[in-house]
């Protein structure tokens, strides 16, 4: 078989089970804690034996730093889905707290690794840090094309991190007293509707009453 054809089919390969060990560290991390991801256990599920992981992770730390790339580009993903049934400025508010936790229910290992510090002595890449860091200035850009619609004297900025920090506070709370309920119900999961009011009358669009 000529080279041309072997070379792509070992790339395919390679990428095949870098997803799959990817999948793999996910459930583990899912069913044991993030910053329990163990090397021999995931070895012992993809029937290899560990050593043979460093050929495609250096460490476990590239590979968590794999898994933040990965949660990061899913979330934006996510965001960027729903935002294209966006019908108006204030509507962006519900968008972005419903995507924040959404994503969270969905995907909450990656979350956890992406958004909290469950992992002892874990600094994401530079690379890694460049992703994620795109996306939220993407998130400034985007709001300041609007904001000189709002009734408020923040910047851009503030006004994104404080959509930030309350969707945290939110979806944090949330998964610590009631995962096992969807978006929407519960304590804390039941609250977007009326953080959204709230929003929409100490930040009305110019020209509307307070």
């Amino acid at each position: 078989m000529k080279k041309s054809l072997i070379a792509p089919r070992k790339q395919r390969h390679r990428e095949a089970t870098i997803q799959s060990i990817l999948d793999t560290a996910r459930a583990i991390m899912r069913e044991e804690g993030v910053a329990a991801l163990s090397l021999h256990e995931l070895a012992r599920r993809m029937d290899m034996r560990a050593p043979s992981l460093y050929n495609y992770f250096s460490s476990k730390r590239d590979l968590y730093d794999a898994l933040f790339r990965l949660g990061f580009t899913m979330y934006d993903a996510h965001f960027q889905e729903r935002l294209q049934a966006s019908t108006g400025v204030q509507d962006e508010l519900r968008i972005a707290l419903e995507s924040y936790m959404s994503f969270a229910l969905a995907n909450p290992e990656l979350y956890q690794l992406c958004f909290e510090r469950p992992v002892p002595g874990f600094i994401p890449s530079q690379e890694s840090l460049d992703l994620s860091f795109g996306i939220l200035h993407k998130s400034y850009a985007r709001v300041a094309q609007f904001k000189q619609q709002l009734d408020t004297s923040l910047t851009a900025e503030q006004l994104t991190d404080m959509v930030i920090a309350v969707a945290h506070g939110l979806t944090a709370l949330h998964l610590a007293n009631e995962p096992h309920l969807p978006m929407g119900q519960g304590r804390f999961g039941a609250l977007i509707p009326t953080l959204v009011a709230v929003f929409e009358k100490s930040m009305p669009i110019k020209g509307e009453t307070k």
